[in-house]
């Protein structure tokens, strides 16, 4: 039995922007659970798609019920492969996350799509979809119930983190005109001498 959940978000900012906070939003305050992030393989199509594959390392907690039930020692921290797609043509970016240990206890599989939003301009749209699955016997609803609460929370935290990578870019770009303009008007522009005939 496998727990599914999706949603949608419309973002209010260009698709330009949110694939550059993409690549940007970690660290943030709102993820603080997210120890690592390792690019292990990168590569430009044919096509001119990007295909990235990355690895994190986050912590996770266990539910306290179920703290009693799995050894003291067992790792509190989760490795992610998180590969992406980015399709400049259509105007799309396709992320697919799993977890490749404690998969047992609980394996939770994730696609997003990032998608320019034809209707609306400067937003772009969200596409969310997981699959929450456990093996653990007699406690797999449990369990799947448990991720999928946890899922919802992180998610909220996610968008908070990415809203924040897009804030800083938003700064950056108007500090960076600001810096230009100033330059601009600090620089003489060389006058031709005059001629006298």
């Amino acid at each position: 039995m496998v727990k599914y959940f999706c949603n949608n978000t419309d973002i209010r900012s260009t698709w330009d922007h949110v694939v550059s906070a993409f690549w940007q939003r970690y660290p943030n305050p709102y993820s603080t659970h997210v120890l690592t992030e390792d690019v292990v393989y990168r590569e430009v199509t044919a096509d001119h798609r990007l295909l990235s594959r990355r690895l994190l390392m986050k912590t996770n907690r266990l539910p306290r019920w179920a703290e009693r039930f799995f050894p003291a020692g067992m790792s509190r921290s989760v490795y992610i492969i998180e590969d992406s797609i980015v399709d400049p043509v259509n105007r799309s970016l396709t992320t697919y996350t799993w977890n490749l240990n404690h998969t047992t206890l609980m394996s939770v599989e994730e696609r997003c799509i990032f998608q320019d939003s034809v209707e609306q301009p400067d937003t772009t749209q969200l596409s969310r979809e997981v699959w929450i699955s456990s093996s653990v016997y007699g406690f797999s609803r449990p369990i799947q119930e448990f991720g999928l609460a946890r899922f919802k929370s992180n998610q909220v935290k996610a968008m908070k983190g990415l809203e924040y990578a897009l804030s800083n870019l938003q700064d950056a770009s108007e500090k960076a005109k600001e810096a230009a303009k100033s330059l601009a008007s600090t620089v003489s522009v060389p006058q031709k001498p005059q001629q006298y005939v």
